[in-house]
């Protein structure tokens, strides 16, 4: 199993609508893209200093279902529409 693991920063300016309409397309996603065997996403709720606004977690079988979930149009929209709202975005990527 791949562990796909993804955190958003959002800008300052960015409404709490417009990040509730990114958490609701990523956890469309599932929905859409075959390869995914479970995601969640959530808002951060201890809001430390150091803590991202929203993170993901996708579980898929293997490196091939990553990279199929990584090109499929729907997940391109979605990940350059996060990109768009946020300062920063990271990831990590490990095997389980």
């Amino acid at each position: 199993m791949l562990t796909h693991i993804v955190v958003w920063k959002y800008r300052a300016d960015v409404s709490q609508e417009t990040m509730d309409q990114h958490v609701t397309l990523l956890r469309n996603l599932a929905g859409i893209i075959r390869e995914v065997r479970s995601l969640s996403v959530g808002y951060d709720v201890l809001q430390l200093p150091r803590s991202y606004d929203t993170g993901l977690v996708a579980i898929f079988d293997d490196r091939g279902g990553l990279d199929a979930y990584t090109v499929h149009p729907e997940h391109v929209k979605v990940a350059d529409f996060g990109r768009s709202i946020s300062e920063h975005v990271a990831s990590v990527d490990f095997l389980t």
